[in-house]
């Protein structure tokens, strides 16, 4: 019995030696037992569990210590950032009472946006404050949410470098992650966020759905499609105030007839031609839709099920709505299907953001840092069971490394897997012509399309009635009347926000004014149509 234990003895030793002897690597400077991770995001659960589950393992080789992901729920991005704001204000106005400042209407207007020469002391002061200091949230990252909201919160204060170019300035080339592509920032110079995949936006159809309303699958070639009036009460859109890649759905449809217009009329006259026909396109589009979701990923279901016979869609929606409908379905029964449109869609990026004030900063910067790696990339496009892939989840998004693209086996990558960057289908996006008004774009939609929706598809059903919008002139300009026009763009933007001299009252009041504009029209509209004028 003594030999037996002192045998086991022995073996215990041994076992555990390993464990007792292993340590820290010598550049990792922590000191709890446990890392932890906060992030807020707006990522379905495949993609949170995939790169989650690869950081661990990829953290624990390099420092040998565990991961603990924390991942806050708030919703949509449009919810994100609304919490994200809110937390940042009560933090710095404790921090800011607690040096003796006082809260005002001009501090709260002032603290989150960069001064002119001539703006009052106190509202320099308190900008000065607020970037000198190191006000946290309990966040650590934002990731995804689209280059412009993530561009918005960068503008504001909230976000910090996370100097991946001092680390890793092998990233940042034009063979490996160019800066820009086809218009569209993929990264902040000043390291404020930084793109780590792809997204394209065009239309999802079922293609029996689009049989049903007399059409082939083939006739659907662009935006103008999606408002034919086979599809009246068929199709399927999504709010484009809960989300920004809804929304870049809207302004590629803006873009492409903005674009027509100046090569039309010139540049002065084409932009504020072509912002009313997107508009009008926009308008009727959604007058279309038989329902509006609260997310984009609710288009494609929708869509697949039958519900809806076409809808605004993001690549990887459908692709993963692919996927699943096939693996569902009779062999050879598809259900669902991506469509380009032709000339009017562009790639944009989904960014990573460090958070002012990140409690957990070290293991927030060493994510970032995966994320862009070639390592971390390949989880976007490869196949389940690949080496450095995803293990149970094809996330099918395009990496936004080049070389990912380049250097990868067609056997390796996920089915369904593009390269945008050679894509014949993608133009050029000019930022500078709504860029400007991205949260204007979503506002005036909402507000003059969804809030009104029942008056305004009482008259698009009687336009339609009545012959259509040639036969009705009289009743289509006055469902077409622009509420904001391009040259007013910018007076309308500012009014959207709070400042020393415009209270949330008034920005309420902006938006009821314009829900009220639009009833009104599509009322004249309606009773327009009836007539035959």
């Amino acid at each position: 019995m003594k030999k037996t234990f002192f045998a086991l003895g022995i073996f215990l030793i041994l076992l555990f030696i390993p464990f007792i002897l292993r340590r820290a690597p010598q550049n990792a400077d922590f000191s709890d037992a446990e890392d932890t991770l906060v992030i807020v995001t707006p990522h379905v659960e495949t993609i949170k569990s995939e790169f989650e589950n690869a950081f661990r393992e990829y953290y624990f080789k390099k420092y040998n210590r565990s991961v603990r992901f924390d991942y806050r729920n708030m919703g949509g991005t449009s919810d994100i950032i609304r919490y994200i704001s809110d937390r940042y204000e009560s933090e710095f106005r404790r921090y800011y009472e607690s040096k003796g400042g006082k809260w005002t209407p001009l501090v709260q207007s002032a603290f989150t946006r960069d001064q002119v020469a001539n703006a009052p002391e106190e509202a320099k002061n308190a900008r000065k404050m607020f970037l000198e200091s190191n006000i946290g949230i309990g966040i650590d990252l934002f990731f995804g949410g689209g280059t412009f909201d993530q561009g918005r919160m960068a503008q504001k204060g909230y976000a910090a470098d996370a100097e991946v170019k001092k680390r890793h300035p092998e990233y940042f080339s034009n063979e490996v992650i160019p800066p820009a592509f086809a218009g569209e920032i993929f990264y902040d110079p000043n390291g404020l966020y930084y793109g780590v995949c792809l997204s394209s936006f065009g239309i999802c159809v079922n293609p029996d759905a689009v049989a049903e309303c007399g059409l082939n699958v083939a006739d659907i070639k662009c935006w103008d499609d999606m408002a034919r009036p086979e599809f009246f009460g068929k199709v399927v859109v999504a709010d484009p105030s809960k989300s920004g890649s809804v929304t870049k759905c809207f302004e590629s449809i803006l873009q492409e007839k903005m674009y027509k217009a100046v090569q039309k009329y010139g540049t002065k006259k084409g932009l504020e031609t072509g912002f009313a026909d997107g508009f009008d396109l926009v308008r009727r589009i959604v007058a279309n839709s038989r329902a509006v979701t609260d997310s984009a990923g609710k288009v494609t279901r929708e869509v697949a099920s039958g519900n809806g016979a076409i809808g605004m869609a993001i690549d990887f929606y459908t692709l993963a709505e692919q996927q699943f409908t096939s693996a569902m379905s009779p062999v050879g029964k598809e259900k669902i299907r991506y469509i380009t449109p032709e000339g009017g869609s562009f790639v944009s990026a989904d960014p990573v953001q460090l958070l002012r004030g990140a409690e957990n900063k070290k293991i927030a910067c060493e994510f970032i840092d995966f994320c862009l790696s070639y390592e971390g990339q390949k989880l976007w496009n490869h196949r389940v069971g690949v080496k450095n892939g995803p293990k149970r989840y094809a996330l099918l998004r395009p990496p936004i490394r080049k070389d990912v693209h380049t250097n990868s086996k067609a056997e390796e990558l996920s089915p369904g897997s593009y390269n945008p960057y050679i894509s014949s289908q993608n133009v050029y996006y000019n930022g500078r012509w709504t860029g400007p008004y991205f949260n204007l774009i979503r506002i005036l939609i909402r507000t003059t399309m969804l809030d009104v929706i029942e008056e305004m598809r009482a008259a698009h059903k009687a336009i339609l009635e009545a012959g259509g919008y040639e036969k009705v002139p009289q009743a289509a300009a006055a469902f077409n009347q622009m509420i904001v026009p391009y040259r007013e763009a910018k007076k309308a933007s500012k009014s959207l926000y709070v400042s020393e001299n415009h209270t949330a009252v008034d920005v309420a009041a902006v938006r009821r004014n314009w829900s009220n504009q639009a009833i009104q029209n599509y009322r004249k509209a309606l009773e327009l149509a009836k007539k035959g004028l």
